[in-house]
Parts: C-alpha cells; structure tokens; sequence
C-alpha cells in the first residue's frame, strides 16, 4: 500500500480552511487516504503543534486510526543536512528552514510519496521523490 507523507503546509490549509487551498488540499488528502495511508513524522508533528494550546487537541485533529505516525530514520538526517548545505552553497537564504529538508530527505529515503504545496524546492534537491503538488496532480 502506498504510503503518503502529507506536509504541513497541506494540513494547515485543511484545519483551517485556507479560502485558496483548502479545496485542493482537502481533495488530495481524501484522495490520498482512499488509495492508501496517510503519514506524518515527528518534524510535521513540530510544526503543526503551533497552532494547537494542548496535545490532546492536535491529536484529535490527526487521530493515530486515520494518520500514521513515522520515525525520522537516522540516514534520513544526513541526507537533509547535506542537501540544506548544498541550498546554502547555491546561495538560498534562511528563510527555508532545514526541517523542511528533513520531511523531504524523509520521504525519498523511504520512497514515500510527499503531498506538498511547496514542491519546487523537494524537485530541486530531490529530484526523484515522488511528490503530490497543485501543478502535478496524480496518485
């Protein structure tokens, strides 16, 4: 079964019914969990916490029946620290913070299928992730 590592920024447009993204998003992760399982990690977890006073309300957001909870492999963080130093060779600022490498270099160490609104920064530094973007619609 195909394995779906949704971003954060997906599940933000669903929680909060973003007016742009919310259709696309809440569409592709239906879609997603009808073909197969829905993921996290403990960086999405992170990031996600910020909007949320207590545990106990993120979690009913994403309960563990509907959303899989995946450990970070060890690989997976060298491969992320690599490619955000190959970013800062090129010159890319700050602003991309390195978590976002990590969800990436997550996925494609795995082979799980990344479902991102922000997916040309994953295309640049991991060119055969399998990714799920507004421009690439496909599962």
């Amino acid at each position: 079964m195909k394995v779906f590592l949704v971003d954060t920024n997906v599940i933000v447009d669903v929680l909060t019914q973003d007016p742009v993204w919310s259709g696309w998003s809440a569409e592709t992760v239906q879609r997603c969990a009808d073909t197969g399982t829905l993921a996290i990690n403990p960086i999405i977890y992170a990031e996600l916490s910020l909007g949320f006073e207590r545990v106990e309300d993120l979690e009913a957001a994403l309960p563990v029946s509907e959303w899989r909870r995946l450990p970070l492999p060890w690989p997976a963080a060298f491969l992320a620290g690599r490619s955000f130093g190959e970013y800062r060779r090129r010159g890319g600022i700050r602003q991309a913070p390195l978590p976002d490498f990590y969800i990436g270099a997550h996925a494609a160490f795995e082979g799980l299928t990344l479902v991102t609104r922000d997916a040309a920064r994953y295309r640049t530094y991991y060119p055969r992730l399998d990714l799920i973007a507004p421009d690439q619609i496909s599962l």
